[in-house]
């Protein structure tokens, strides 16, 4: 059995591509990750100033109609509404009604 010596031994031109073809993928894959994360927080920022003009235009026009009631002495309008309990959200919980732990 012969020996090989010291011949270099490495991953030669094509190990050099496929780390070159990995290196660009990676970075174009980054490069449209940051677009699509800076393009959805531009559209959350024009959604919320968006929403914040619509409710303060709302809240200007409900501000004159209820002024405009309340000069005519509408009673009802001076009555605060309470909103009564959500069943669904405000429900006890009752410690009987958890289910029995599995025996495995």
């Amino acid at each position: 059995m012969g020996s090989g010596g010291n011949l270099p031994v490495g991953p030669g031109i094509w190990g050099f591509i496929a780390f070159f073809v990995l290196a660009i993928s990676l970075w174009l894959l980054v490069r449209n990750m940051n677009s699509r994360l800076r393009r959805m927080a531009y559209r959350d920022r024009d959604e919320a100033a968006a929403r914040a003009g619509a409710d303060g235009a709302d809240s200007a026009d409900s501000a004159d109609s209820d002024a405009a009631r309340n000069a005519e002495g509408d009673p009802a309008q001076d009555a605060v509404e309470i909103p009564g309990p959500d069943p669904s959200r405000d429900a006890p919980v009752d410690p009987d009604d958890r289910p029995a732990p599995r025996a495995d």
